[in-house]
């Protein structure tokens, strides 16, 4: 497993331009979450204008949040339990069939070690999730991460690093756990 990479930095922190930028993701936001949960034709519309793409087959539970909403890129078949977070201040992108159980954070997002201007600026670092990929209750997913095809983080895991194709990885920070054999997938 390999460490994040290099991020971009923002400096739009407290600027009119995120403002509006959040404004817009609050009001999809509200009413994504205040939808009647049979009403899947409006859910997928507020879907499909948040996320910068999704595919066919999408659904999302109750108390979905994130930061900007068009850097998100999901595959077909996607499945997000109740109380989803995508902090995605840099690019997401979910491959096919992928499910995440409540209570998952993708969090792109980050700000400097050193006090000055901490609060001022932040950098944000893509992930990039495979297709067929599982990711257990209370999962955090930080900064930079890729997780490789096939592959499950176990409940309550910290990613940190890359995950390779084909392994279950769990604890914090996650760690190989097993491969997943051929016959498996």
């Amino acid at each position: 497993m390999s460490g994040p990479k290099k991020g971009k930095f923002y400096y739009e922190r407290g600027t009119d331009e995120l403002r509006e930028k959040g404004l817009r993701v609050q009001k999809l936001i509200k009413a994504f979450n205040d939808c009647d949960p049979e009403d899947g034709k409006e859910k997928e519309r507020l879907i499909r204008e948040l996320f910068g793409s999704a595919g066919e087959g999408i659904s999302i539970e109750h108390n979905f949040h994130c930061d900007i909403g068009y850097n998100i890129h999901v595959g077909r078949n996607f499945y997000a339990g109740y109380n989803c977070t995508i902090l995605d201040m840099a690019e997401v992108h979910i491959g096919d069939d992928c499910m995440f159980a409540p209570n998952v954070g993708i969090y792109t997002a980050g700000h400097s070690i050193e006090p000055k201007d901490r609060n001022k600026s932040g950098y944000g670092i893509p992930i990039t999730i495979g297709n067929n990929v599982w990711i257990g209750g209370h999962c955090a997913i930080l900064p930079g991460v890729k997780i490789g095809d096939n592959s499950i983080v176990a409940a309550g895991s910290v990613v940190t690093k890359d995950v390779p194709a084909n392994t279950i990885v769990e604890g914090n920070p996650a760690k190989l756990l097993k491969l997943i054999a051929e016959e498996e997938n």
